[in-house]
Order: C-alpha cells, then sequence, then structure tokens
C-alpha cells in the first residue's frame, strides 16, 4: 500500500491538468498514488487519464461523478482514499519534484496519531512563497491558531491522515455547488495539532475561472452552503468574539441571500448574530449590487 494519495478534483481542466501529472511523473519518491475525482466534466479529461492510464508511469485511479462542486469532489475523494496520508493539488496546481520525499520524509521522522497531518507551503509558479511563511519556533499548531495566534497569512498546504478526513462530510444543498472546505479543517482542529513544515509542497497558478477569483458569484449562487460554514465557524469553541462577530455578519448576509428570515432564531449564538444584523444587511446589498448578472 502507498503511503500517500494526492487527489485532484477537476471540473474541465483538460487543458491544464497535464501540469499536475506532469509533475507527478516527475517525483523522486513514488511512494503514491493519484485520484482524480472528475466532477462532471464534458471536455475530453477521461481520454486524456485514459491515455495517461496506459502509459503506466504512476499509479492513477479516475472517478467520473455527476457535478457537485469542490466540496463534493472531496466528499468522493475522502471516502475512496485508502493510504495513510493524501493532499489535494488543484487541477491548475503542481507539486515540486521531491514534495512527496518530503512529505513522507517528515511523516517517517515526526508523524504520529496524535497529530493530524502536516501543513506545508504553496508558492507561485515564479518561486514567491504564498503569503507568510510558517513560525520556526513551533513545531506543531492548529490551521486556526496559525492564522489568529501567530499572523500567517495565505494559502498553505495541508497533508492530512485519511482516517480523519473520511470524517465530517461536507453536506450536499440541492442547487448548490459550494461548501467551504475549511469547515472540516476546522472541526479536526479541535482536537489536533498539525505538524509545520517550511516546504513548498505544490506550486498554484490563479487562473481565471478558478473559485478564488470569483467569490463574489459564488456567494450569490451557493446562500446555503456559505450560512452553514458561517454557523459552524460561530461555535468554535477556540474562537474570540471578534472572529465570530465577523462570521455572524456572514451568516446574516448568506441567509437574506437565501430568503431565510428565521437566521436569529437558528444561529448558534444568538447576541452576536442580532448585533451583526446592519453589518450583514450592508454586506448583502454590496454581494446583490456585484453580482446583478448572475
Amino acid at each position: 500500500m502507498k503511503l500517500l494519495t494526492v487527489f485532484t478534483p477537476t471540473f474541465n481542466r483538460a487543458y491544464c491538468l497535464h501540469q499536475c501529472y506532469e509533475s507527478l511523473v516527475r517525483q523522486t519518491c513514488k511512494d503514491f498514488m493519484w485520484l482524480i475525482i472528475d466532477d462532471g466534466s464534458t471536455d475530453n479529461t477521461k481520454e486524456l487519464v485514459d491515455k495517461w492510464k496506459k502509459d503506466n508511469l504512476i499509479d492513477i485511479e479516475y472517478i467520473w461523478q455527476k457535478n457537485q462542486g469542490m466540496h463534493g469532489a472531496h466528499n468522493t475523494a475522502y471516502e475512496s482514499i485508502k493510504t495513510e496520508l493524501n493532499v489535494c493539488i488543484d487541477s491548475d496546481d503542481y507539486m515540486p519534484d521531491d514534495a512527496v520525499e518530503k512529505i513522507k520524509t517528515m511523516w517517517k521522522n515526526r508523524g504520529s496519531e496524535k497529530v493530524s497531518g502536516i501543513i506545508g507551503l504553496d508558492s507561485y509558479t515564479d518561486g514567491r512563497v504564498i503569503g507568510t511563511k510558517l513560525p520556526s519556533k513551533i513545531m506543531t499548531s492548529t490551521l486556526f491558531d496559525l492564522y489568529h495566534k501567530y499572523g500567517v497569512s495565505g494559502d498553505k498546504k495541508l497533508v492530512y491522515r485519511s482516517k480523519l478526513t473520511k470524517r465530517f462530510p461536507y453536506p450536499i444543498f440541492e442547487h448548490e455547488k459550494y461548501v467551504g472546505l475549511a469547515y472540516k479543517y476546522h472541526m479536526l482542529d479541535q482536537e489536533y495539532e498539525m505538524l509545520l513544515m517550511n516546504e513548498v509542497l505544490c506550486c498554484v497558478e490563479y487562473l481565471q475561472d478558478g473559485s478564488s477569483l470569483n467569490m463574489l458569484r459564488q456567494y450569490r449562487k451557493n446562500p446555503k452552503g456559505f450560512a452553514f460554514y458561517r454557523k459552524e465557524l460561530m461555535k468554535l469553541p477556540f474562537a474570540n468574539h471578534e472572529f465570530k462577530f465577523r462570521q455572524a455578519i456572514h451568516y446574516v448576509s448568506s441567509c437574506l441571500l437565501d430568503k431565510n428570515y428565521l437566521f436569529i432564531k437558528e444561529a448558534p449564538n444568538k447576541v452576536i448574530t442580532t448585533v451583526a444584523v446592519p453589518l450583514g444587511i450592508i454586506l448583502f446589498v454590496f454581494i446583490k449590487t456585484k453580482t446583478r448578472t448572475v
């Protein structure tokens, strides 16, 4: 059994998926398999993957499903993974040649059931680290503390124990395609810290059709998913009032987009939510104005 599953959710990305594939072929350590979750592509993704499977340069598993959005593809991946560790590399990203080797070495030397996995770095394709590096004076941390206690910024690459990522599946809402992926990570933060590794594990290219550049449209199209996500973040026992207030603002806005006017009754913290209503209304109007053509 391989140590690591690299899984890639993809939707009509045949034109760029080869970069991820080629980076995996170049890996100095082959103790991994590549799991591709095709979230309803209508391009030539399957034909491309079939060719790579015939080349037999790396172990590949391909699963096609009806389009459910990124979180639905993650659900399918976690249900299917059999290796001890997993990492998500998006269809427009790729791994440095020694990334798998570094993950394996780190896990062999320091991995245990006391941690949920490894946090590494993302970089742009020119090698610049996205945001800040990880603090050098600590060996473990939760993802939440990195951003809210130690001042870390920018996307980071998460390698998780697969046994744990099978927990907390993302809910699927009819006619919606988005739930914040960090929901699962914050749930695991309540029980485990992660090993810190100041090494680049993923090179990122933000494409125009990527979800990170279309967030306002995502808000408009997926209000139930966003409201669920914000409610869960308001429940986090280690979050301070300022953090929960910010979540409440977004929760109010998403509920208004969903025409759910029972949001105070359904809120996990009714006082904070009530105080957040005016700013939530302003955010609601802003999103509606900016996304009139959606």
